[in-house]
């Protein structure tokens, strides 16, 4: 489980063809060192969550599976492109962004980006089948990054990056036509689940007992 508040802007030192699959070298810097964390830790990078192999103070290894290759940018990537990087979240940790889990539900795409005053509002297209998840002023996951949304449509997003996050992530070097991933608001999924027919519908006397209802 991770929180979106990104770590650490590593890069790809090196990718090696295994079989399909991929194994990446990322060179992480002296905002994140692994050498205290032990093999089979969960590290998400720019949002997808790896098992981190041969760690030490400046990077770390990880496999990528053709399938995560396929439906995530890191398909995209080539040596010496730049990825966030955040460790999992640790019991006691405070819970800067929202709950997220490094499991990406589909790429978008950076279609617009503007001044506004001191921060860039940047407009993300992405299916409609995934739209329906994000909510105005709810929280939204791209690359990693916990963002809130400004403004919604039925198959796109806004959200404004201010100067810190440009500065501490790869959001503020995004062109228009760029592919992120996003992962939707968890709680958003469950909420669905929960007002389903599949998921059982909502037990009304129960939420009158507890006056809910």
């Amino acid at each position: 489980m991770f929180t979106g508040i990104v770590r650490a802007v590593g890069r790809i030192e090196r990718i090696d063809q295994r079989g399909g699959d991929v194994r990446l070298a990322i060179a992480t810097g002296p905002e994140l060192d692994c050498s205290v964390y032990g093999t089979g830790e969960s590290i998400a990078v720019s949002g997808v969550c790896l098992t981190a192999l041969n760690l030490h103070a400046g990077g770390f290894e990880a496999d990528v599976s053709r399938e995560t290759l396929g439906v995530t940018s890191l398909g995209g990537k080539g040596v010496g492109s730049r990825v966030n990087l955040e460790p999992s979240l640790a019991l006691g940790d405070r819970l800067g962004g929202h709950l997220v889990t490094g499991h990406v539900d589909c790429l978008a795409r950076l279609e617009s980006r503007s001044e506004d005053a001191r921060s860039v509002r940047l407009t993300f297209s992405l299916p409609r089948e995934y739209a329906r998840y994000v909510a105005r002023k709810g929280s939204v996951a791209v690359d990693g990054v916990s963002l809130t949304v400004n403004e919604v449509g039925p198959e796109r997003f806004e959200v404004n990056i201010i100067p810190h996050t440009a500065a501490v992530t790869t959001l503020g070097e995004l062109a228009p036509g760029a592919a992120v991933n996003v992962e939707v608001d968890l709680m958003a999924r469950y909420a669905e689940r929960l007002l389903s027919a599949e998921g059982g519908g909502v037990d009304m006397d129960l939420l009158k007992a507890n006056g809910y209802a």
